[in-house]
């Protein structure tokens, strides 16, 4: 082959590398991360390539809590979050801060109850501890009186004719509440999973009370987008949901009899494994997990119980806001247009 025939090949495969390499670029989304079971979803589409699939470069940003992903989701230097519900939310988009809920990241429902109220072992046995009004004047801790966390232990006071300021809260991570019972520092708490079956697995606290008796369906744990990120990229937003979405119904395949233990539940715990602190397969095997809705779709009703709540407490800035003016469930919805309702294996 001469050299004047073979430089037009050179530059046809130089142009096909060229053409193949911009399609093949990655948008990276920047994603706040607390590290907790209910990031399963977030995990699972990361492990399995659902992200990539979609062209997203996935860079995790770690936080300790997510109420400290709210200042960073709304100056735009996070563009995706997920935690509890808390009042910092609401004031947030008070201040003009628009941060969206726009998928389910966890919640509490029949038979998949990963948030317990909890009360030390020794008070149970000793009789000292009978029922809910024997709350009163304990120590409770909670995630922070501002949560969804908290809104639990109020509905429980509530319904023996007890108020919030009837107990005496400490706010504290779910963690360190294992070392609290060990240590007698506190005499109940809200616990979530998987320190909740530690606990009990260490014979230091007593699950006294599922969440699905107070709260049938409660909303625990969110999916969120900073505005920006929703409003200047709805084409990368609506793909980091398709990932998402894949993903949650994968982890529902999953969930079978208050476990994980249907089809690839072997998968989704060693992705577990993987991403969380949790090193152990078989603490997994055996913690209640989160239920976490296979089209995306939050409830509202909850929501609102938990704003109602917040407004009691005087942690809400604005007393006229809605749950409603914080959801924006289009993308979700849009989802599961072109990908179907879910239907279970």
């Amino acid at each position: 082959m001469t050299l004047a025939l073979f430089r037009p090949l050179r530059l046809a495969l130089a142009c096909l590398i060229a053409t193949g390499g911009a399609a093949f670029a990655q948008t990276k989304v920047r994603v706040g991360n607390v590290n907790t079971v209910s990031d399963i979803g977030i995990f699972i589409a990361d492990k399995k390539g659902y992200f990539k699939a979609e062209g997203l470069d996935i860079e995790f940003i770690a936080f300790h809590t997510a109420a400290r992903m709210i200042a960073p989701l709304g100056s735009g230097q996070l563009d995706v979050g997920g935690g509890t519900v808390s009042a910092g939310l609401y004031n947030a988009f008070t201040r003009k801060i628009d941060i969206r809920i726009v998928a389910d990241k966890g919640s509490s429902r029949p038979g998949y109850n990963f948030s317990q109220i909890m009360v030390r072992k020794d008070l149970v046995e000793s009789g000292r501890y009978k029922s809910f009004k024997d709350l009163k004047g304990m120590k409770v801790a909670v995630a922070a009186v501002g949560t969804g966390n908290a809104a639990t232990l109020n509905q429980a006071l509530k319904k023996v004719g007890l108020s919030f300021a009837d107990v005496n809260t400490i706010d504290m991570g779910f963690p360190d509440h294992l070392i609290a019972y060990r240590n007698k520092a506190i005499d109940a708490g809200v616990t979530n999973e998987p320190t909740a079956t530690l606990a009990v697995r260490e014979g230091v606290a007593v699950k006294v009370d599922g969440n699905e008796e107070l709260f049938e369906n409660h909303q625990t744990a969110v999916l969120l987008y900073a505005d920006d990120f929703a409003k200047t990229k709805p084409e990368t937003a609506t793909k980091f949901m398709r990932a998402y979405i894949r993903a949650v119904r994968d982890y529902n395949d999953a969930l079978k009899d208050g476990a994980i233990a249907g089809k690839g539940a072997d998968e989704v715990i060693a992705t577990l494994v993987q991403y969380t602190n949790e090193k152990d397969p078989q603490l997994h095997r055996t913690t209640t997990p989160a239920a976490c809705n296979p089209d995306g779709a939050v409830d509202i009703a909850s929501l609102e119980s938990d704003l109602i709540f917040f407004k009691e407490m005087k942690l809400i800035e604005d007393v006229g806001i809605k749950s409603t003016d914080v959801v924006d469930n289009s993308f979700a919805q849009k989802v599961v247009q072109e990908l179907g309702p879910y239907k279970k294996p």
